[in-house]
């Protein structure tokens, strides 16, 4: 079956000519027209093959911006060699199960600006999958089996509807970088202190509450709650006092920095930001 876009549309647009007795309209139009869309049809065809062929060669497979609403069919030739799949800003709802775990190679996935509504539990069978970039979808939760991305370095969900951290990112031991921004979560709960993350992005979200547990992630060295609703005697000073985080940001909630400053174990947060700056000077 031929992935939707172009030469979907063209077909259905032509049909509806075939079928169209439109007033004052010359019939000569109107075949003019389906013969354009045709060509059109044709072309789309023609560069989805070209992708194609050229990713059967580098392992990359790339096609954004083209309207598709599904995931390319196409792509069951290339399972055991793809590496890279790049569909974003495209306006593909879901993932065929049937065929999305069956790159065995696939290291990342990109569907960033799509309409994803809820991920296929067949994803988790990447076991090679190390950045997962999804950001700008509709995604209220993540698969149950999440934790089997084994993989995985690098996620990112900014811009969907996440209510809550999701406790699966707690069994991924490899994980790097988390961003989480720009979702909809209110509060982080005492899971997050298994999370193995370095880097945690939690911006614009609408947290109100953090677990002291978070203080207990063993290699967190970035914490970014920027723009949420933080008082600050939510803000657990632990955090401060007694974890590996080196930045903090936290400007645009719903207290001033000075005050921060103020806190005890403030000096101790700033002797590991500076230790940390200097290293990387």
């Amino acid at each position: 079956m031929m992935s939707q876009g172009v030469p979907a549309r063209a077909e259905a647009l032509g049909e509806r000519l075939r079928r169209a007795r439109v007033p004052g309209v010359p019939w000569r139009s109107l075949l003019c027209a389906e013969r354009e869309l045709s060509r059109s049809a044709r072309m789309g065809n023609s560069a989805l093959r070209a992708h194609v062929e050229t990713a059967q060669k580098t392992g990359v497979f790339q096609l954004k911006d083209r309207g598709l609403t599904e995931f390319p069919s196409e792509l069951q030739k290339l399972t055991s060699n793809l590496r890279t799949i790049d569909l974003s800003n495209n306006k593909i709802d879901s993932l065929p199960p049937q065929l999305i775990g069956k790159f065995t190679l696939l290291k990342s996935l990109s569907l960033n600006n799509n309409k994803l509504t809820v991920l296929p539990d067949e994803l988790c069978n990447l076991k090679k999958l190390e950045t997962l970039s999804l950001n700008n979808n509709l995604l209220r939760e993540l698969p149950s089996t999440f934790g089997q991305l084994s993989a995985l370095k690098t996620l990112s969900l900014s811009g969907n509807q996440l209510g809550a951290l999701p406790p699966q990112l707690c069994s991924l031991r490899h994980l790097d970088v988390v961003d989480l921004s720009k979702n909809q979560i209110r509060s982080i709960l005492d899971t997050v202190g298994e999370l193995q993350a370095i880097e945690l992005n939690l911006n614009q979200n609408q947290i109100s509450q953090i677990s002291v547990k978070i203080s207990c992630c063993p290699r967190l060295k970035v914490l970014r709650l920027e723009e949420n609703c933080l008082e600050l005697s939510m803000l657990p000073q632990s955090i401060l006092n007694d974890s590996q985080i080196c930045l903090l940001a936290v400007e645009g909630n719903l207290f001033e920095i000075k005050k921060l400053r103020e806190l005890e174990g403030y000096d101790k947060y700033m002797e590991r930001f500076t230790a940390t700056k200097k290293k990387f000077a």
